[in-house]
């Protein structure tokens, strides 16, 4: 009988990482939950062994914090001996006009969503690569593909993850180990209530269809089943983002007419 998968996954404490550890345990693997909140870790950790049987760790990790990471990775090595799987999800939201967004604002948004990311790469990396094996999967975003007004700094954090996984795809060629880049929508989670936003007319809510944490998951644990090199959650977005790409004014024209929309 094949040994659990290892997984190890950032921003584990609520919305899609959440659903994520969930759906991963129902599937039998060990799981490895990091985030900022101990005290939701924990709950959670105990939790799925308690419904499902698996092993655990709960671990904080504050992504920005190389040695925070290190030590999440050095923890499930020492426990596991292996790491199959590392999503990476950690992140959270900000909204402004561009003009708006403080230079230190966008920086820790930097460091979190797209510095976060790079620091679990480099940490896990070497243990995929003796393994010869293993998969890693970017949670990115439908913003990451195609910005919106208010969207600038958030989006770019997001088109960031979009060209560090296209390259991580290539060079990880030949390796045993694969990359996917998941791009959910608009998601019923925590995210909007807890983005900071420096524009005041601007009010942060779903744009355009909206998903579960749930959904979420399922293409994430999907995304490792079958290596996918992008998984689109909304294929009414994927539609539209040939259409931006192949039609750029009438994205762009789009764009302008959803501003003028929200200055009302």
């Amino acid at each position: 009988m094949p040994a659990p998968l290892v997984v190890v996954i950032t921003g584990a404490s609520s919305g899609i990482g959440r659903a994520t550890a969930v759906r991963f345990a129902r599937e039998g693997a060990s799981v490895v939950l990091a985030a900022r909140s101990q005290e939701r870790l924990q709950r959670l950790a105990e939790r799925l062994e308690e419904r499902f049987g698996v092993e655990t760790l709960a671990l904080r990790c504050d992504v920005r914090r190389s040695e925070d990471v290190e030590a999440v990775v050095g923890a499930a090595m020492a426990s596991f001996g292996r790491i199959d799987v590392l999503v990476n999800n950690a992140g959270y939201g900000l909204y402004g006009r561009v003009e708006d967004t403080p230079e230190e604002a966008f920086r820790d948004l930097l460091e979190t969503n797209v510095l976060g990311t790079h620091q679990a790469i480099r940490a896990v990396l070497p243990h995929m690569r003796r393994q010869q094996s293993g998969h890693i999967v970017n949670v990115g975003s439908v913003v990451g593909k195609r910005s919106w007004p208010y969207h600038g700094a958030y989006a770019a954090s997001k088109f960031a993850l979009t060209g560090l996984t296209q390259a991580l795809r290539g060079e990880l060629a030949g390796s045993g180990v694969s990359v996917s880049l998941v791009l959910p929508a608009s998601t019923e989670t925590e995210f909007f209530a807890n983005a900071r936003t420096y524009s005041p007319e601007y009010v942060p809510a779903p744009l355009g269809p909206v998903q579960t944490p749930g959904q979420v998951a399922r293409a994430i644990v999907r995304s490792v089943e079958r290596p996918s090199t992008e998984v689109h959650l909304q294929p009414l977005m994927r539609i539209a983002q040939a259409l931006g790409e192949l039609f750029p004014g009438l994205t762009g024209w789009a764009s302008e007419l959803h501003y003028r929309w929200l200055q009302r």
